[in-house]
């Protein structure tokens, strides 16, 4: 088995699983018994990052065979270390428990939306998609057994970025689940909240230190860039692609406080998104299926959508 840790910001083991461009496991806990958390030093991040894995039946390093893996993406500004926020706020370890599933969830910085940052044209730090796609792909698959029959996942911008996974990267994922993601980015309300307004309020709370238009520039004048990341743009890749969308309207539901609590608006922008998204891939003749209920931004209810989605997704990958 692993070694219970590696200590952390040390120097990785001669045999530490590593990426092609040089990142590498340099941090190994056990939480439990199928819970593993790691911490990976990337040459495409200012610092390190954590991933948390739920590891199947069976599983070991040394296991002559590999295993499907569903990765789960948090959304941004429910808990500081996205890594454990699954885990933290549902019940997915017991959920995937006796699953044959490795189950991958992710840091993702505190504003990073699931992607390489443009830095105005300068790219540059921090790059999280080529972090989870490429570099953290390649370790899972070099050192923790993880195979080729991919699901993702996520809740929020975590939605938001799965779809966007999904859809740049043909043929990476098997199939794909939003819960309350905002997936047309470029969608505007002049007089409500848009999307380029919970970017620029993401940045603002979780790196301070930066500028939103660091990310894709501005959406009037970086419209390309943006529709590089929007997957309401990039919905024809979606062809052949499991894909579920799921999300409340924004009005207090079950999970909520007594009635009389006002509407969510975050919620609900996410509500009018999924709704025009799953037009679109409809016209487009791409299957999808949604779930759309009374309820508003909250863990409870993204538990009970991962419950209704996970045989959807563990279908096409087990």
């Amino acid at each position: 088995m692993l070694s219970a840790s590696i200590a952390p910001g040390g120097p990785a083991k001669a045999s530490a699983p590593a990426a092609d461009d040089g990142a590498a496991v340099i941090g190994e806990r056990f939480r439990g018994r199928r819970m593993l958390d790691l911490t990976i030093r990337s040459p495409v991040l200012a610092v390190p990052a954590h991933v948390r894995l739920l590891l199947p039946p069976g599983w070991s390093p040394d296991a002559d065979r590999t295993w499907p893996v569903l990765w789960l993406l948090a959304g941004a500004g429910g808990t500081p270390a996205l890594h454990t926020a699954w885990t933290d706020n549902t019940d997915v370890e017991e959920l995937t428990a006796g699953r044959d599933v490795i189950v991958v969830m992710p840091d993702a910085g505190r504003c990073g939306n699931y992607t390489d940052w443009w830095n105005h044209g300068k790219g540059g730090a921090p790059k999280w998609e080529t972090f989870h796609l490429t570099e953290l792909r390649q370790i899972l698959e070099r050192g923790y057994r993880a195979g080729t029959d991919r699901a993702i996942a996520g809740n929020g911008m975590g939605g938001m970025g799965a779809m966007a996974y999904a859809a740049r990267h043909r043929g990476l994922f098997r199939a794909v689940a939003s819960f309350s993601g905002p997936l047309n980015t470029l969608h505007q309300d002049p007089g409500g909240l848009d999307v380029a307004d919970l970017v620029e309020l993401g940045v603002a709370i979780g790196c301070p230190a930066a500028d939103w238009t660091d990310v894709w520039g501005r959406p009037d004048v970086q419209r390309v860039v943006w529709r590089r990341h929007n997957p309401y743009d990039l919905a024809d890749r979606l062809a052949g692609v499991r894909v579920h969308v799921s999300s409340g309207d924004g009005r207090p539901g079950p999970y909520d406080p007594a009635p009389g609590t006002g509407p969510d608006v975050v919620e609900s922008l996410a509500h009018a998104l999924a709704l025009e998204f799953a037009g679109k891939l409809r016209k487009l003749g791409i299957p999808v299926s949604t779930h759309v209920y009374t309820g508003t931004h909250r863990w409870p209810y993204w538990q009970r959508e991962l419950h209704a989605a996970l045989p959807i997704l563990l279908a096409e990958i087990t």
